[in-house]
């Protein structure tokens, strides 16, 4: 069945790349809204903003979704993929800003207060688009593929020239709450050298070693070092569920990115829906949706994450 948020939750913070200090509240909604964004700051325009792989709009280091008044709010990778990775399929998200609320640069703050507030089921089956054929898009030297599974997969491969970073990999089958207890607290990462360029760029104002791992050379200058083995590829990963979730329900196929990047998993998705031979919406039985991402988290498994990090 579909889910929705129990009770709303808010937040505060500021926005990465605008540094503009930012409110944001996620509420529940009705079966079949899907998840939407409300900006509340603005007057005399549409200022809903459907959370779509249609509406995603070009914009650089982050996810930026834009409606057809331009109203838009960017950088919802991490509050999208809690959302999926919590298993929540329909809410809307009140905002008084252009940007989502970085907060310690990961998915986690979301994931707990999401739990913190529980998960109902709604009145409504629960459908998943399942890929029926193997569609991949690159860029360079960069690659995103989604082929057909009959669970959620993700695997991804990054190669940094920093030795902090260097080559990683990783592959998870996204089922039983892998997301929340395997990727949801893996920061977003940078390099030293990147730093300066990005500001320069009027990108990373509100970047902080607070809320983002940053490495130089063989160094990891953010305080207290690495929270995880291969946080990096986590991150990579944990921005790709966020991204998939674009597609508007579930996914039941394996995506695999190599060097990928936001804009490329987008890509993939409109690759994806333009050939209709390659996906169809399944209704899902009730031991099918049991292996799909959300299903089986508790608070507790946020909390003993919180106690890992502490």
């Amino acid at each position: 069945m579909q889910t929705t948020i129990t009770s709303s939750v808010s937040f505060s913070g500021v926005g990465l790349h605008s540094g503009i200090a930012v409110q944001m509240t996620i509420h529940p909604a009705l079966a079949d809204a899907g998840i939407a964004f409300w900006r509340r700051d603005l007057r005399g325009a549409d200022r809903l903003v459907p959370a779509r792989w249609d509406a995603v709009a070009p914009s650089r280091l982050c996810t930026q979704i834009e409606n057809a008044d331009g109203v838009s709010v960017s950088t919802i990778e991490h509050v999208m993929a809690a959302l999926a990775g919590c298993g929540v399929h329909n809410a809307l998200i009140e905002i008084d800003g252009p940007e989502v609320p970085i907060l310690d640069g990961s998915a986690a703050p979301f994931v707990c207060a999401i739990m913190n507030a529980g998960v109902r089921r709604l009145d409504a089956p629960l459908h998943a688009l399942r890929v029926l054929k193997s569609v991949e898009v690159r860029d360079g030297a960069a690659m995103a593929r989604i082929e057909p599974s009959n669970a959620m997969e993700i695997a991804f491969s990054i190669e940094f020239t920093d030795a902090a970073i260097g080559r990683q990999s990783l592959a998870l089958n996204m089922a039983n709450g892998a997301f929340v207890r395997e990727l949801m607290d893996s920061r977003t990462f940078c390099r030293r050298a990147d730093v300066e360029q990005m500001q320069a760029a009027g990108l990373a104002l509100g970047g902080s070693y607070e809320n983002a791992v940053v490495v130089d050379g063989d160094r990891v200058l953010s305080p207290g070092g690495l929270r995880r083995e291969r946080e990096a590829v986590r991150h990579k990963m944990l921005d790709a569920m966020g991204d998939l979730a674009l597609a508007g329900a579930p996914i039941l196929g394996r995506y695999t990115g190599n060097r990928a990047g936001h804009a490329l998993t987008n890509q993939l998705l409109r690759a994806l829906f333009a050939d209709p031979a390659a996906w169809r919406w399944d209704a899902l039985s009730e031991a099918h949706a049991h292996r799909m991402p959300g299903v089986g988290v508790t608070l507790a498994d946020c909390v003993l994450r919180a106690s890992a990090l502490a």
